[in-house]
């Protein structure tokens, strides 16, 4: 219940929206420590599960119409490029990788699917 308020308000809807937009560039730019545990490719799922947020989020705060999904998604997409190219470029301890892009881009496109199936309607959302 508390969730569901806290979405019924676009203010609050662009709010955390943004809230995970900055989320996801420190965390992607910040030195961070040795992981307790060492699972092959498990950062390709967080980057895939990051994303998914971040475009969801986005396009429950913003979208009014079909046309407003494809541009946010894309938006979302051109986002997780330039944090990549950012990780290469700026930092000496991250590094930008064509993997975490194809990454972002399958959390992207899933946000894009289920948005676009389940919450839009032909003539408004909210």
């Amino acid at each position: 219940m508390l969730i569901k308020n806290l979405f019924k308000d676009k203010k609050n809807r662009i709010i955390i929206a943004i809230f995970i937009t900055i989320s996801i560039a420190i965390l992607s730019l910040i030195k961070l420590g040795k992981q307790p545990i060492s699972i092959s490719n498990i950062d390709k799922i967080e980057h895939s599960i990051a994303y998914f947020f971040l475009t969801f989020s986005w396009l429950l705060a913003l979208v009014k119409t079909k046309y407003q999904i494809y541009i946010v998604s894309i938006c979302c997409l051109i986002y997780g490029i330039i944090i990549e190219a950012l990780q290469a470029t700026i930092t000496i301890y991250r590094t930008g990788d064509y993997y975490d892009v194809i990454a972002n881009s399958v959390g992207v496109l899933l946000a894009f699917i289920l948005f676009s199936v389940f919450f839009y309607k032909k003539d408004t959302i909210w």
